[in-house]
């Protein structure tokens, strides 16, 4: 496939609003980039489970940019909580790899399809439901800090997206402050993402290339054109998350999430 101009000008509209989304929800854009990389994809000839595969592939790897350009941001607003992401990173790296190198190479396209999107309709489900946490709940030590973080970082390979979905609902119930939920998880994502990219190029190492350009699971092409434009726009989604109260937060994270799931959802059942 020739990276052609229509091509271009669809994977930088897909990073700009990513990287807008990866800033504002601390999500990575995977949770928007997997259902749309899966249409371009499909749109071009790819086999319906190769392309949600690679679309989750390469969704993740360009978190890696994302979540630099985020962290950043939401760092100089002082809304990360460092001691977190230490604590949970060492399981997110474990995780990440079983994920990446292992399982994902074994579950079919159609089923991680289905399985994105229940998870990911679960998560909204969670976060709409806006029940208050009991105010003695306390984020764990850091055993569970790291046990926490390898259940993220297994999940978040299955579905290409940076653990936002779990990690934000999941401090948020331990009575972080939801800003400081947001900015830390969008921390976590450079961990997650590196961890499951080494996992998907390992796993995918001996697969013929889909199209041209491509290197097991990822997509270089679109991996170049949507972090460079993601990356650009990641900080004014980190400045806006900080503008916004946390009612519109989360209400914005959840209806986000139920959209996205519908459309894996159908995708899943109708491939």
């Amino acid at each position: 496939m020739d990276l052609s101009l229509t091509l271009i000008a669809e994977l930088l509209a897909l990073g700009l609003v990513a990287g807008f989304l990866a800033g504002l929800l601390g999500i990575g854009g995977g949770m928007l980039m997997v259902p749309f990389l899966t249409i371009i994809l499909g749109q071009r000839g790819v086999p319906a489970g190769a392309a949600v595969k690679m679309a989750i592939a390469t969704s993740m790897a360009t978190i890696m940019f994302t979540s630099i350009s985020s962290v950043r941001a939401h760092h100089k607003k002082g809304a990360v909580r460092w001691d977190l992401v230490r604590g949970m990173a060492p399981g997110i790296v474990a995780g990440g790899l079983l994920a990446g190198a292992g399982a994902f190479a074994l579950i079919k396209g159609q089923a991680l399809a289905l399985f994105f999107a229940l998870f990911v309709g679960f998560s909204a489900t969670q976060m709409l439901r806006n029940r208050q946490p009991a105010p003695s709940r306390q984020m764990p030590g850091l055993g569970g800090q790291a046990a926490a973080g390898t259940g993220i970082g297994f999940l978040s390979g299955l579905v290409g997206a940076g653990g936002g979905f779990v990690s934000v609902p999941f401090m948020t119930w331990c009575n972080v402050p939801i800003h400081h939920a947001v900015a830390t998880s969008a921390a976590l994502g450079f961990p997650i993402a590196l961890a499951n990219t080494v996992g998907y190029v390992v796993g995918g190492w001996n697969l013929p290339a889909e199209l041209p350009g491509a290197l097991g699971y990822l997509y270089l092409p679109a991996l170049l054109v949507i972090a460079t434009a993601s990356v650009s726009m990641a900080p004014l989604g980190a400045r806006t998350a900080h503008a916004m109260n946390v009612a519109q937060l989360k209400k914005v994270f959840a209806l986000l999430l139920y959209l996205l799931a519908g459309y894996m959802l159908w995708k899943g059942l109708t491939a």
